[in-house]
């Protein structure tokens, strides 16, 4: 039998689904359930890994370890030394001279870990990313990763080339042709992972079929989908037929739960590892009184695939120095230290993520971190002051939503949300705002997959 098929290969995490024209099926991609990191690991023999196992062997070869950056050879000169004298010729002897780069080669890397890279699609001047001495383009670099959701296909329903393939709104970038230059470099990398048959097709729109398939007897023509996933948030408007529906509008932004993510550690925890603390250092004839230049590691810190890059000795020799200056502060940057030394920082992020979950339950949530001796106290209302600039994004771009489909809030039948952000009670608040006894919830780690199967399988 055909089964219809949906990939969601997404900023953060990826899932499958398979639809047999009564029932939706996840499929498996890890031992603990369906959700999949979207991350590539490749190690210095070119041998990759993809997802939970991908972040492990990174975790695992970079806790602890101290980056040593050598010389990179890009050349050679070459001299040619005649020895003797014009009466007694000598044999012409050649010296040759290596010719550095920037100290830019980690020696010790064991492997690189990739996460994210569906953020880049879209630039056209990322073309390839270095892995040790080879180049490689980001088709390549997320090709692991479909392949190993085609072969867990396999495993479940048997070989498949086919299938529904979901797509943001808008891709992250700034270049106007990025949506066409992001679903060009996707489709060359699902055809290199065996699915040749390929339908794009918008993640706000699968999640609506999902949603429809379950709730045949829902009341209401117009609906109003909010998809705020890791990287993106998208919106879409349908309009219900008797067996299908008609797209009215589409619109999204570059916002994401890793975006919120990223501003929480920032705001909450840049004070408590060192940001703002004074530094003494010896001058010349006296010594300097300074603020710790933490503006050099916070890009590195915000990026927890990139952290371990700071434990080396250019970063950590200013973290020491100020360490045993003593006084207020200094234990600030013992744990930016540990931090650095014990590779903590995914630690780090999957702890705010579940803070964030918390407060999404709850009216008041401790991040507690015990591995650097942190614990934050923070009520949902003050939680909703930090992220109040992203909530007028989610404001600004649904009204933008509304007047690119030509309709008004009172037009809207069913509202609709989906992904792991729009769980967040300040953006549901915002929703009801407009939408007041409309608002639904609907699967929101799950729902783009199974509607992308769904819509497989009927042919939409």
């Amino acid at each position: 039998m055909r089964y219809g098929v949906g990939i969601d290969f997404g900023t953060t995490n990826s899932a499958a689904a398979v639809y047999d024209g009564s029932q939706v099926r996840l499929v498996q991609l890890e031992r603990t359930g369906a959700i999949m990191p979207s991350a590539t690991y490749i190690d210095r023999d070119l041998q990759t890994s993809t997802g939970q196992t991908a972040i492990d062997r990174y975790i695992e070869g970079n806790t602890g370890r101290t980056v040593e950056l050598i010389p990179e050879v890009i050349g050679e000169t070459s001299e040619f030394v005649e020895g003797g004298d014009g009466e007694t010729p000598a044999a012409v002897e050649t010296t040759t001279t290596k010719i550095y780069g920037a100290a830019v080669v980690d020696s010790g890397l064991q492997g690189r870990l990739f996460r994210g890279v569906k953020r880049l699609l879209g630039d056209i001047n990322v073309r390839r990313l270095m892995v040790f001495d080879t180049a490689f383009r980001l088709v390549a670099l997320i090709t692991p990763i479909l392949l190993y959701i085609r072969k867990k296909l396999a495993e479940d329903i048997g070989q498949v080339n086919y299938g529904h393939l979901g797509h943001p709104v808008t891709f992250e970038g700034r270049d106007q042709f990025r949506d066409k230059t992001a679903l060009g470099r996707l489709a060359e990398a699902y055809k290199y992972a065996g699915i040749t048959e390929q339908h794009f097709y918008p993640e706000p729109i699968a999640a609506a079929v999902s949603f429809l398939q379950a709730n045949p007897e829902v009341a209401g023509e117009t609906l109003f989908t909010l998809d705020f996933g890791g990287g993106t948030l998208d919106y879409c408007v349908l309009r219900r037929r008797e067996r299908h529906f008609d797209v009215i509008a589409t619109h999204g932004i570059a916002l994401g739960g890793d975006h919120i993510d990223q501003l929480l550690f920032r705001q909450l925890l840049f004070p408590l590892l060192g940001k703002g603390e004074l530094w003494r250092r010896r001058g010349m004839d006296r010594e300097i009184e300074t603020r710790f230049p933490f503006e050099d590691y916070e890009d590195l810190l915000l990026n927890w695939a990139i952290t371990y890059t700071l434990n080396q000795n250019r970063y950590t020799t200013p973290v020491l120095e100020r360490i045993e200056q003593g006084g207020p502060g200094s234990e600030k940057l013992v744990r930016l230290r540990d931090l650095i030394q014990l590779n903590l920082s995914y630690l780090v992020f999957q702890t705010i993520k579940e803070f964030k979950a918390e407060l999404s339950t709850r009216e008041s949530a401790v991040l507690d971190i015990p591995e650097l001796d942190i614990e934050i106290h923070m009520t949902r209302r003050e939680f909703e002051a930090l992220i109040a600039e992203s909530l007028n994004q989610v404001r600004s771009s649904l009204e933008a939503t509304l007047v690119g489909a030509g309709m008004s809030a009172d037009s809207v039948d069913i509202v609709l949300c989906t992904g792991g952000s729009s769980l967040i009670p300040a953006v549901r608040q915002i929703l009801e705002d407009y939408f007041p006894g409309k608002v639904v919830e609907h699967d929101p780690f799950t729902s783009v997959a199974a509607g992308l199967a769904i819509a497989n399988y009927n042919g939409w």
